[in-house]
């Protein structure tokens, strides 16, 4: 009987053993490699991509509004991305300086991005500011701003600290690698100019789209005429570099307030408009940039008024000023319905490290 019972199971696989085989062809399968061909994997279509960013006139570096808690207001947000659509920007830094994100955690600046191309990347281009004075923290902002769909990356050289020329160059290399970027150069703020050789260098990166030109048009006309493509970043300059100096457009503050009359100063030459707006433009960088504009948009009752700390609103003197200088355009002002001088009180400041 034993023999008999032993020839009965010849050839079969105990219940227990047939379990594991199928548990492990299931691991099997699960972590078996999947091809994935991601759209910018054509080289065409990147050559296509890159060509659409270069030829952009007017990009926004746009404001992100705040509610009472601290926390951002989409809602908000996204009424300031709506109007700069419909009055000809065709991007938007997001998370830049006037964004505030410098303020920022690494999660809200990415959720911003991430927020942004959803509600908005098929009417205009995102380009995530996700450099950094660390070149480990802007490869891996950069990673994850393309993982969530940004068309390119805004690349600072890194500031306060600094580096040597060599650094520099390693540096924006290894951003160049992440994907397109524009190359920002605001001495002003890193306190370390980059210069012309290397910007010279880079542009032969294949993911070098240009460069926010923060020091003149005199600059932004040498790097015209050895084929670098610029956006100026400074307003009270832009409309003579595009026009002049051969500058491809601007990265501007001043059109979260006037989009469609930057649009315009982009578009064509109009010397008389570009003088008109010289004082406004001049208002909005009496302080640090984005103090003024933060000001300005409260009291056009565009965004809460909302301050994440160390930035505080203008003086009441300033608001005054400015006001009249509001009014003068607020026609041009998308959704601006009246323009307030505000009280003191009516700023609230946020420094709880909760929002």
């Amino acid at each position: 009987m034993v023999q008999s019972a032993s020839c009965a199971c010849a050839g079969r696989v105990a219940p227990a053993t047939a379990g594991r085989r199928r548990a492990e062809r299931r691991r099997a399968a699960v972590a078996r490699p999947v091809a994935v061909l991601a759209p910018l994997q054509d080289p065409a279509a990147a050559e296509n991509a890159t060509a659409v960013l270069k030829k952009l006139r007017l990009i926004t570096a746009i404001k992100t509004p705040y509610l009472t808690n601290g926390k951002f207001d989409l809602n908000a947000y996204d009424a300031l991305v709506e109007a700069q659509i419909q009055n000809g920007v065709e991007g938007l830094i997001v998370g830049g300086t006037t964004g505030e994100g410098q303020l920022m955690s690494w999660d809200e600046h990415i959720m911003l991005i991430a927020h942004t191309v959803n509600q908005f990347g098929r009417q205009v281009k995102v380009i995530g500011n996700t450099g950094s004075n660390s070149t480990r923290e802007a490869l891996h902002a950069t990673e994850q701003g393309f993982a969530v769909g940004m068309d390119a990356a805004l690349q600072i050289n890194p500031y306060y600290g600094k580096t040597s020329m060599i650094g520099l160059r390693q540096h924006f290399k290894a951003a160049l690698a992440e994907g397109p970027a524009i190359i920002y150069n605001v001495p002003g703020r890193t306190g370390q100019d980059i210069p012309s050789d290397l910007i010279l260098e880079l542009a032969a990166h294949e993911n070098f789209l240009g460069v926010k030109e923060c020091t003149g048009n005199p600059r932004i006309a040498d790097y015209h005429s050895q084929g670098v493509l610029c956006w100026s970043g400074n307003d009270d300059e832009a409309h003579a570099g595009r026009h002049q100096h051969h500058a491809q457009g601007v990265i501007s503050v001043t059109s979260n307030v006037i989009p469609g009359l930057f649009s315009k100063l982009m578009t064509q030459r109009d010397d008389e408009l570009a003088g008109s707006l010289g004082e406004l433009i001049s208002w909005l960088f009496c302080e640090p940039n984005p103090i003024p504009l933060n000001t300005a948009l409260a009291m056009c009752g565009l965004v809460k008024p909302v301050f994440r700390l160390p930035y505080v609103p203008l003086s009441h003197e300033q608001r005054e000023r400015g006001a009249l200088l509001l009014r003068a355009v607020q026609q041009h002002i998308p959704g601006c319905k009246e323009v307030r001088v505000m009280e003191d009180s009516e700023f609230k400041l946020v420094a709880s490290s909760s929002y």
